[in-house]
Order: C-alpha cells, then sequence, then structure tokens
C-alpha cells in the first residue's frame, strides 16, 4: 500500500526505524489479526499507539497491524477497498461516504474535543480580519476544511470572502503559514510550545465548533456482519489502552517521544498530553454522541456536502461498543 506504512506489532519493545514497529504480543495461534488504520503519527501519538503496546490486544485474543495514512480520506478509501478492518479518523467522511451509498460504518469516537485551531499572522487578530486572506486547511470533507468553514460561520465571516487553500497535513500547513505563504492555517495544538513569534492562536477550535468530533472509529458493514465477535474485542482492547494512557502520563508522553522521534526537550509531547487531559478531549468508553453527530451532519448539509442528514442507524453500529464497554470492565 503506497501511502501506508504497515507497523506490525510483538510483544515487549519498540523497534525504531525509518519505519516504526509496534507490537502487542507473539505470534500465537488462537490470535486473529485485526488490521487498524491511524492517520499520520504527531504530538499525540503516545494516545493513539497505546492499543499497540503492553497486552491490550493479546488479553481479546487480537494482534493488531496498525498502518499509517497521510489523511482519513486515504484511510477510508482503504476500509471500502478491503485493506483494513477498521480506521480512525474524521467522522464526516464516513457520513459522505455512507450517503454515496458506502459502506461505512463509526463504531465509536474517543477524541471528542478538537484540538486544532485558526493560527495566524501577527496582524490579523480576529477573525473578521481574515476576510481577503489566505487560510491553508486539508482536502474538502476534512477536519480541518470543516472546522475553518464552521468557524468562519460562527464568527460572520462568510467563506466566500476568505481563500481556502487545500494543503496537506498539519506539517504541510504549519510550514506553509510560517513561511508567509498564507495568512492563517487549520492546524493541531501542538504547535503552540514551537510555533515562532509573531503565529499565534487566533481561534481555538474547543470554542468555535464546541460540537466537532475529532476522531471516531470506523469499520465496515461487511467486516462486522463477518467478524463482529472481534470487533468487539477490538474495542475492548482500545478502550482499556485509552483508560491506561489518560492515567500514566509519563509513560504516554515516552511513547509519543518514540514514535516520532522526539528529542527529550521536545515540549510538544507532555503539552498536548496536558491539554487533552485538562479539557477532556479523549473519552475512552467510546461514545457516539448524537447530538454532535446530528450537528456534524447539519454542518455538512449546509455545506452542500449531504443533501439531507443520514438516520444515526445508517451511520452508526452502537452494539459492538456497547457489548465492548462490558467487557472492557471485566478484563481491565
Amino acid at each position: 500500500m503506497n501511502d501506508a506504512r504497515i507497523r506490525r506489532i510483538a510483544l515487549g519493545a519498540f523497534a525504531i526505524a525509518t519505519t516504526m514497529s509496534f507490537v502487542a504480543t507473539p505470534s500465537l495461534a488462537q490470535e486473529k489479526v485485526w488490521r487498524h488504520g491511524l492517520i499520520k503519527a504527531k504530538a499525540d501519538a503516545g494516545i493513539f499507539m497505546m492499543l499497540a503496546t503492553r497486552d491490550f490486544a493479546k488479553k481479546q485474543g487480537l494482534k493488531i497491524e496498525i498502518s499509517e495514512f497521510r489523511n482519513d480520506q486515504i484511510a477510508l478509501k482503504a476500509l471500502i477497498a478491503g485493506q483494513l478492518d477498521s480506521f480512525e479518523g474524521g467522522p464526516q467522511g464516513a457520513i459522505s461516504a455512507d450517503s454515496h451509498g458506502g459502506d461505512v460504518k463509526i463504531i465509536g469516537c474517543h477524541w471528542v474535543v478538537v484540538p486544532h485551531g485558526i493560527y495566524a499572522k501577527a496582524d490579523i487578530k480576529t477573525v473578521a480580519d481574515l476576510k481577503g486572506k489566505q487560510i491553508a486547511v486539508s482536502a474538502p470533507n476534512s477536519m480541518p476544511d470543516m472546522l475553518a468553514r464552521s468557524a468562519l460561520a460562527k464568527y460572520g465571516v462568510s467563506e466566500k470572502e476568505v481563500k481556502l487553500a487545500a494543503v496537506g497535513g498539519d506539517h504541510d500547513r504549519y510550514q506553509a503559514l510560517v513561511g508567509g505563504v498564507v495568512d492563517a492555517a487549520v492546524v493541531s495544538n501542538e504547535i503552540e510550545p514551537v510555533a515562532p513569534k509573531g503565529i499565534h492562536l487566533l481561534v481555538a477550535g474547543r470554542d468555535a465548533v464546541p460540537n466537532f468530533l475529532r476522531v471516531c472509529l470506523m469499520s465496515s458493514d461487511k467486516v462486522l456482519k463477518a467478524r463482529g465477535d472481534d470487533a468487539v474485542h477490538f474495542l475492548a482492547a482500545e478502550m482499556n489502552a485509552l483508560k491506561y494512557a489518560l492515567s500514566h502520563k509519563a509513560e504516554t508522553v515516552a511513547l509519543t517521544q518514540k514514535t516520532i522521534n522526539a528529542k527529550p526537550d521536545d515540549p510538544r509531547p507532555a503539552f498536548v498530553y496536558d491539554d487533552a487531559i485538562n479539557h477532556h478531549a479523549v473519552d475512552p468508553t467510546l461514545p457516539l454522541p448524537e447530538v454532535k453527530l446530528n450537528w456534524l451532519q447539519e454542518q455538512l448539509v449546509k455545506a452542500g456536502k449531504l443533501k439531507a442528514p443520514l438516520a444515526l442507524s445508517a451511520i452508526t453500529a452502537p452494539e459492538y461498543r456497547e457489548k465492548a464497554e462490558k467487557l472492557a470492565n471485566a478484563s481491565h
């Protein structure tokens, strides 16, 4: 897969090279492989990757194979193509795919408060100052794109009054901002402790769009029908891994540092971790928040990306997380 770096999972340690390998358990006959996709690792990697450590997967009889993608739209295509059993990303892609007859189910959400924001040059002091300016976002329907449009609307600025430019991932958008290619950019909060003078947070995503869901877990109806029990065990392992990550800062920060090859004095891993804890951004119970999912659909309708909201039963599969929650509590 050209757009994925496969991370194979084995017990005990992290093998760090040009491509990282994370292993949760040794290969045992009773273990079943579950192929899971993640977006390219950043300063929050320890929380996302905790699933691939210790014995969270082993306790559930699974061996997790993690593939890393540039963005969630590529991961979505891999799921639809049958190359993944699940992936994590913005739920708007799944909703859009389902509206066109796609086979995608949202099975839980964990990063329920968006850590991104609109960062801008020093001379841009209010959202109104963005009129006539260029803002770096990502692909249409992506979280950065929708966050920018929703934030602009909340503060009374029409998206027609700005120039939205699709500029790759967080790093690409940040570099475009620092380099003066754009005037503002939707970027993860991990840049705050390292941003050069003159670059500041104009509006936090959690304030501008409090109902925005950053990350949900998606699978397909085909996978769930064929491997429903494995899906339950996967979600239980994820729940326990997230609970552990949220209560073990030092280990989670260290995992992030290993994952992204950060230097010991890099402030970003600890900053992102503390921000997630302080704002209750991560929910290890993997809820399917009806209010937030309906709000997201409303934004897609307003943006002309969706003709009408879909029934939640058409885009979610809550029964798997409900069973997983009982299983996670029993095995934690």
